[in-house]
This record gives structure tokens, sequence and C-alpha cells, in this order.
């Protein structure tokens, strides 16, 4: 004991410090009690979703429903009490318990006896959400002004006399009497789902396809505990926020293309009038493409060009297409093969300076990038992906990215050349990370250029892909499309990669996984989202509505708690109202992936490992204490 305890003067410093929060020898045994308690608890449970692209509907039920947990957890209590009309009525309750009561006080159907035996429900279900957690995470986790009598109602406890019970009656009586049960009802279904989900993780695409990604990061922004990993979707947005002309018209080009004009205009402020009147006045009309697509496609293909131009080492020659155009018979020459192209409607192309923009077309630009780095909304939110997101996350021996980390045709870690320096595995994600930021603090050139290049490049981490949007644009042979398969894609599923990959994070655990987004698992073609053995786990289960024919099913959701495993495929999502009128919740299919040997408890995490070096502080702490290092401040008489 001695002999650790002998501290350094930089550790008795510390301690002096940690005495200013534990100033006498009870408070810091009462702490250390508290620590090693909470090691002893079961983890809390943790979500991951990946690739929203903004489907606020499903994915805004599916966060009231907790993927399904809500539902197994009244059927585990009430299942053999309450009929399936009964506990889906529950359900219902506490997804939407402002709606829902709505509804029950037109059908006139919230007699006294209803709250009494709706309250009590929901505090019986409360109580069970609880019991893994200590009773001061729970008082936090409860609404403001609803803790005292909250805390009284789920620590309700027989007594001999049973004096506590009806004590405990007479306040469900005054809350109904009082008129305060709605209040209490909203309360208590916003502490439920705050109890089952401890951790939301998003593994990237909040943005794009959907419409309505600004409603879900304003969800995202009052959530309770949660991290992002930028998605390749994410990193165009945060590129058009920190002003990338390129970033800036893809994320036009896109929701043109998507029809999903609202969230620029209505959500964000962001005015395509001048490009709209541009467009009208300058591109032919009746094509198969609108005058407002050729418009910023030719913007978009322009500064993406330039771009290219600016950074020989992205080696992206091969996407300088522009130039190649034949303006005289609308033709294209792609290795060696000529193609004919949809429109051969380019006024605004100088054959000289293909790449330049003339005086229009810049000034569109100008006022688009002000528009992007202004907006206060839009701002507000890609902020709050920067400090509440990163590259990759190691949480609880998983690492967690969207896309991919860029292989060689042996498997190993790909060199890749940035800013004159090459970087490989984890130091290029680090690289990555910093200059996104510096991007977006800075605004500088180079910075901003590297957007792009991970919104686009074969060797971007949350990209990996050649893409053929010019192609897809302005040729309809589809063969030109194909986009060549990703070296990580091809390699994840085997599982020596995967633990090269973990091993490169500092993860040896038998219990640490990859988990990834970005690729679309096609279930209806029998794919699995479970790969290498279990060690990687691709949870693009196709929110986006696009995708749900090639993925057969409409999103998953991953869940880690304290016995293991499982991932939760759901089928798509019809309406709130819907959900209100029927009680039709989303159906959703479980797979077990790993079944822990062991309850996983809080000393088996990240927050295990830190409350364990607390313990270790205050155990050091109470030494000084009783050595004489440090004298307790005892308070005053």
């Amino acid at each position: 004991m001695d002999t650790f305890f002998n501290f350094s003067e930089e550790y008795l410093q510390y301690l002096k410090l940690l005495a200013r929060e534990y100033p006498t020898k009870q408070a810091t045994f009462t702490e250390l009690i508290n620590l090693m308690a909470i090691l002893h608890l079961p983890k809390g449970t943790e979500h991951f979703m990946s690739d929203l692209h903004g489907e606020y509907d499903a994915f805004a039920h599916i966060l009231n429903n907790c993927s399904g947990v809500i539902r197994e957890k009244v059927q585990a209590i009430y299942g053999a009490t309450l009929s399936k009309a009964d506990q889906s009525n529950l359900c219902t309750l506490i997804y939407y318990p402002k709606e829902k009561l709505a509804r029950i006080q037109r059908g006139h159907s919230n007699t006294v006896q209803w709250y009494k035996t709706t309250l009590t429900q929901l505090i019986d279900l409360t109580r069970f959400l609880s019991s893994k957690y200590t009773r001061s995470k729970v008082r936090k986790a409860i609404p403001d002004g609803f803790v005292f009598i909250i805390d009284e109602l789920i620590h309700a406890q027989p007594d001999e006399d049973n004096n506590r019970m009806v004590y405990h009656a007479k306040v469900l009586d005054s809350i109904i009497e009082t008129g305060s049960a709605d209040d209490f009802i909203c309360a208590l279904a916003a502490l439920i789902k705050r109890l089952a989900v401890d951790r939301l993780h998003i593994v990237g695409d909040i943005f794009d396809r959907g419409a309505h990604a600004d409603r879900i990061m304003d969800k995202l922004m009052r959530y309770h505990s949660l991290d992002i990993q930028w998605g390749n979707h994410d990193i165009l947005w945060m590129g058009a926020a920190a002003g990338s002309e390129a970033c800036i018209a893809t994320v036009l080009r896109n929701n043109i293309k998507y029809n999903n004009l609202e969230i620029l205009e209505g959500g964000y402020g962001i005015s395509l009038r001048p490009l709209a009147l541009y467009a009208h006045d300058t591109y032919k009309r009746g094509e198969k493409m609108s005058p407002l697509m050729k418009a910023i496609s030719v913007l978009l293909f322009k500064v993406e060009g330039q771009t290219i131009l600016r950074h020989p080492e992205y080696d992206m020659q091969d996407r300088l297409l522009l130039d190649k155009v034949n303006l005289k018979d609308g033709t294209i020459q792609i290795e060696g093969k000529e193609y004919k192209l949809n429109t051969n409607d380019f006024p605004t192309i100088d054959p000289e300076h293909p790449y330049e923009l003339n005086a229009e077309e810049q000034k569109i630009m100008d006022d688009l990038v002000y528009s992007f780095r202004n907006g206060e909304r839009l701002q507000k939110h890609i902020g709050f992906l920067y400090t509440s997101g990163s590259m990759y996350r190691l949480f609880n021996d998983n690492l967690l990215f969207h896309g991919d980390i860029p292989l060689d045709a042996d498997g190993n870690f790909q060199k890749v050349n940035c800013g004159g320096h090459t970087y490989q595995g984890r130091a290029y994600l680090d690289y990555a990370d910093r200059t996104a930021r510096r991007a977006f603090n800075t605004g500088e050139r180079n910075s901003l250029d590297f957007m792009y290049f991970l919104w686009c490049n074969k060797m971007s981490p949350v990209s990996g892909r050649v893409m053929k949007t010019f192609e897809r644009t302005y040729i309809d042979d589809k063969s030109t499309w194909k986009e060549p398969e990703d070296l990580y894609n091809v390699f994840k599923k085997d599982e020596k990669v995967c633990r090269m990959i973990l091993h490169e994070f500092g993860l040896y655990s038998d219990r640490s996984h990859i988990i990834n987004g970005h690729t679309p698992v096609k279930v209806s073609q029998g794919e699995s989202p479970v790969r290498a053995n279990g060690k990687l786990l691709v949870i693009d289960g196709g929110f986006s509505k696009p995708y749900q024919k090639t993925t057969g099913i409409a999103g998953y959701t991953l869940i880690f708690n304290s016995h293991g495993l499982r991932i939760k495929s759901h089928h798509a999502f019809t309406s709130v109202e819907n959900v209100l009128d029927e009680n039709a919740d989303i159906d959703s299919e479980t797979e077990m992936v790993e079944v822990e040997p062991e309850r996983v408890m809080v000393e088996d995490t990240d927050d295990g490992k830190t409350i364990s070096t607390n313990i270790r502080d205050l155990n050091a702490l109470l030494y000084a204490y009783r050595s004489g290092l440090i004298q307790e401040k005892l308070p005053k008489k």
C-alpha cells in the first residue's frame, strides 16, 4: 500500500485539486462506495443506426418506439395480463403521448379509472427499465418539474403496514384530481424512452435523398446521448456549409434530382430563384433534362474540374470530361469509345476554357457560397455535426466508421498522398478528420477542396467510389455508369483483414467489431449484414425509400446491451396517423448476432475504465487524508 501511494509531487497537486470536490474522508468514501457499486450494474443499451437519408417520419418513429424495445418490455411485463390490443394502445401512448391523449379525450375514454390504470402501468414500466441504473442517474433523466414525485412513485416498496403504498395511491389520486395526469403521462413516456436507450450512434449519412434531414438534425440536437460518424453525404453538406463551390453545386444537384427543394428553400433559406431564372433564360426546354438540371450540372462539372485541376495528386483526371464533349455533334470520347449524349444544349461552355464560369454563373455561385456560409439554421446544424461527430469512433471495444479504409490489392492499408505527405490506416482517418475541421473553421482553399475529395474520391474513407455522375447525367448507355468495386468492399468479408483493421485502432478484444453503413445490404438477394465471421456489421438496411426495393427492408437498428448484440430489420413505415388511429407499429424482425457468455457490466465498458481510474484516485485521496498528507476541510459547526 505504501509503495502504491508513493506520490509524485505532480500527483499530490492533482489530489489537492480533487480534495476541493471531496473535502472530507466521508465525502471521499461515500463517492467511492457509489462508484464501486456502479461498476457492477449492467451496461447501458446502445443503439446503432445509419443512412437515414432525410427519412424523418420513419426515423422519428423508430426513436419513439426505441427500435421495438418498448413493445418488448410491455410484453415482458403485461404479456399475461393485457390483451394484444391493450398492449398496443399502451405502446402508442408511450410513442406519441400528446397526440394519443388528444384522441382518447375526443373519444371520452379518459375516465378516472383509465388514468389510474394507465399511470400505474407506466410507473411499473419505468421501474422495470430503471432497474439497471443508479437512482441518481434516473433522477437526472426525469423531466424537469416531475423529479420528486416520479422518483417517489417508481421506488415505492410495500411495508409492514402498507402505509407507503397507501401514500403512493393518494399521490396518484392527487395527480388526477388536480388535472395533472396528462402532463405526468407525457413525462413518464419521455422517461421510459430515455431509459430504454442509453446511447445512440448514427453511423453516417443523415442528409440527401429524403426531404427532411433538417428535422432529423433538430431531433438529434435534443437527444440525450449520441455520437455521429460522418458519412459521405454529411461530408458533402459540411463542405457546402464551409464554402466549397463543388460541394455546394453537388448538394443542389442532388436535391434537384430527388425533387427535395423544400430542404434548401424552406429548411435552410437558400433561394434557388436566381439559378432557376438563369436556367429558364439560358437552356432549352422540352428535352429529357430540365433547364434547371442542365444549369446546375454544367455549374457542377465546371467547379469540379477546377478542383481537380488544382490537385493532380487526387488522381481524378479521368473525371475531367467537360472538355471531351464534341459540341458540334453532341458526342463524347471515353476510353477510346464514342458515346452519344442525351443533350447537346451547352450554351455556356467555352471550348477554349471549358471549366471557366461565365459572369452570370460566377455571380450565382458567389451568392450561393454566401448563403451556405451564412445560413443561421444550416450553420447551427453543421456545427453540431462537427461537435458531436467525427470520422470514426471507438466505443466499448467497437470501431465505428461510415464507409471504408483504403486497402491495396493484397488487403493491406493503402498509402494515400495528401498535401505532399502519405498516410495510411488510422493516421489517414485522423488526417481526414483534422482537415475537415480546418475547412469549416478557416475556409482555407486546400481544405475546402479536400471536402470534395472526401465526397467522391476512390481513396476517400467515407466514399471509396469513382462516382460516374457525368455519365449518369449525360449518357443513356448504362454500361458507362458502372463504378469499380472498392477493395475494402472486397476484403471486408475477410476476418483476417477485419482483425488487422481493429488492431490498427488498438482493439484486440474478442468482443470487438467494425460497424459500417454506406453500402445497402441486399437482404432480398440473400445478403446478410453480418460479415467476416461476425467481426464486421453493415447496418445500411435502406431507410432511404429509393433503396428499399434493393434491400427488401426499410432500415436496421443494431442493439448492444448487457446480454449481447442483436440486429433488428424494420419494415416500411406508413404514417403517424396510421399509428395513432390503428396502433400500427413498424414491424421488425430480430436476429441475434452475438450472445455474451457472461452479462456485460459497467466495469467492462469505456465508462467503467474511467470510473476505475476515478476509484484509484479517490483511494489515493483517502490515503492522503488518513496519512496527513492532505488536511480535511470539515464543515463549520
